[in-house]
């Protein structure tokens, strides 16, 4: 009886599937405690250095500039000398600048080494990110790809309860809290040691042979290439000026501006939370700190299931909706009723959380396999050097102009958004990653949102 053969796209989810989703799911962990913790760091930390606004936006917004750099950088370098290296060298910046976060003596040691980080997890989120979803099932690649964000709202809820905790401690409690992002480092460096490349790359850069052994040795000896994946063969990676292409110019457009709108607000209002909460007026905001984070949390997990039951451009669509609204109707409660106040922030972090579970399954699915870390890299890029700024400018907004007036400009932000999903948004659900990647072409006869497949020798210019 003849074994029943299958691609990377068809392939059973097995041991090899869950250890790929584990190393990039502890990187997600560790990216959203990290940025979770400077939060409650600085409480402690600004007092003691006598900080002023600017070196607190310029500290909160550190990671992101370096995650704005790493992703750029890092994500290129990927798509030349492979994902498996960078995979694992980023990490080991990331650990080494986290321990020695606990010997810093002044705010510009501080930002320097926020600055590494930042850097690592930037490259990370290309590589990372592009690795799980060239590995991935079809039937798995989305929820697998959504959970990275429910991992990173785990991460930055735990490092909020952690902060709490370490806070009580005394005046080098900031110490102990920026190096207990150590741990969780130390851990996946460790366990990424021996990590495969990637299958879809070897077989862009003409490895066939190569590719073939390692599906065969850890996804099953009756899983094979397949033919959406092995007709690049002996392709070289495309140039960098691809993504600037007429066919994926308007896919990175999108990507670029889906990313930014969402995370410009994410970043900037929960990187000084405490600071948001104080200006609503919840003094001891233990309470809604702690029903902030459990929103988080729940709306990144609901988040799957809303995943998988609309499509990718009806969930982005309806997402952008609810939030530009809930973030304006906050701005118009300020200085009214506490509990109403609550509630639109409830309902803005519920679905912000939610839909961030897009941000990264939608840039994996956006460019071919040829450039996707460039692609990931570049829509990470667009999106930190954004939500860098707005961090950065936040705290000074909120002491020039108020809470009412930075939480509209917020909105607004997020209202871009919902234009550009409207215009740009494509449909990639349900399909390969090759399907899925194909360029977007919208013609008077296509359909917004229908992927158009390159014919058989067409190339990108």
């Amino acid at each position: 009886m003849n074994e029943q053969k299958f691609t990377i796209d068809d392939a059973p989810f097995n041991r090899f599937h869950f250890r790929i989703s584990g190393l990039t799911f502890g990187s997600s962990f560790c990216d959203g405690y990290s940025l979770g913790i400077i939060a409650m760091a600085l409480t402690v930390f600004g007092p003691q250095m006598n900080m002023n606004s600017l070196w607190t936006g310029l500290i909160g917004s550190s990671a992101l500039i370096g995650l704005f750099a790493g992703s750029l950088i890092l994500g290129r370098l990927s798509d030349r000398v492979g994902r498996q290296k960078i995979f694992l060298v980023n990490f080991l910046l990331i650990t080494v600048a986290t321990i020695l976060q606990f010997f810093v003596s002044s705010p510009e040691e501080l930002f320097i080494l926020r600055l590494l980080i930042g850097f690592g997890l930037g490259g990370d989120y290309a590589v990372g990110t592009t690795l799980l979803a060239e590995f991935s099932p079809k039937k798995y690649r989305s929820s697998l790809l959504a959970s990275i964000n429910v991992v990173w709202t785990l991460g930055y809820v735990a490092s909020n309860f952690v902060g709490h905790y370490l806070g009580q401690i005394g005046s080098d409690s900031w110490r102990w809290m920026l190096v207990s992002a150590a741990i969780p480092a130390i851990v996946v460096l460790i366990l990424r040691i021996g990590t495969p490349e990637s299958p879809r790359w070897l077989v862009s850069m003409g490895r066939v042979e190569e590719a073939r052994q390692i599906v065969k040795k850890h996804l099953g000896a009756n899983v094979e290439m397949g033919e959406t994946t092995t007709g690049t063969e002996n392709q070289k990676t495309l140039g960098f000026r691809g993504l600037f292409s007429k066919r994926l110019r308007k896919r990175l457009a999108f990507g670029g501006i889906f990313k930014l709108t969402l995370v410009i607000p994410y970043f900037a209002i929960y990187t000084f939370l405490p600071s948001i909460l104080s200006t609503m007026g919840f003094e001891q905001n233990f309470f809604a700190d702690t029903m902030l984070n459990l929103f988080l949390l729940v709306g990144a997990i609901i988040g799957l299931w809303l995943l998988a039951k609309f499509s990718r451009r009806g969930f982005t669509i309806g997402a952008f909706t609810i939030l530009t609204v809930s973030l304006f109707s906050l701005s118009f409660l300020h200085n009214g009723s506490q509990f109403l106040m609550l509630v639109a922030f409830l309902i803005f972090t519920f679905f912000m959380s939610a839909a961030s579970n897009l941000t990264l399954v939608y840039p994996a699915e956006l460019f071919p396999t040829e450039i996707r870390g460039s692609g990931i890299g570049m829509v990470t890029a667009i999106s930190r050097i954004g939500s860098a700024i707005g961090t950065f400018l936040l705290p000074v907004s909120l002491s020039s102009f108020g809470l009412s007036a930075s939480m509209a400009g917020m909105a607004a932000i997020l209202l871009v958004g919902l234009i550009v999903s409207i215009a740009w948004a494509p449909e990639t659900k349900n399909l390969s990653l090759h399907e899925a990647s194909d360029p977007l072409l919208e013609t008077e006869n296509s359909p917004k949102g229908t992927a158009i497949p390159f014919t058989k020798n067409e190339k990108i210019t």
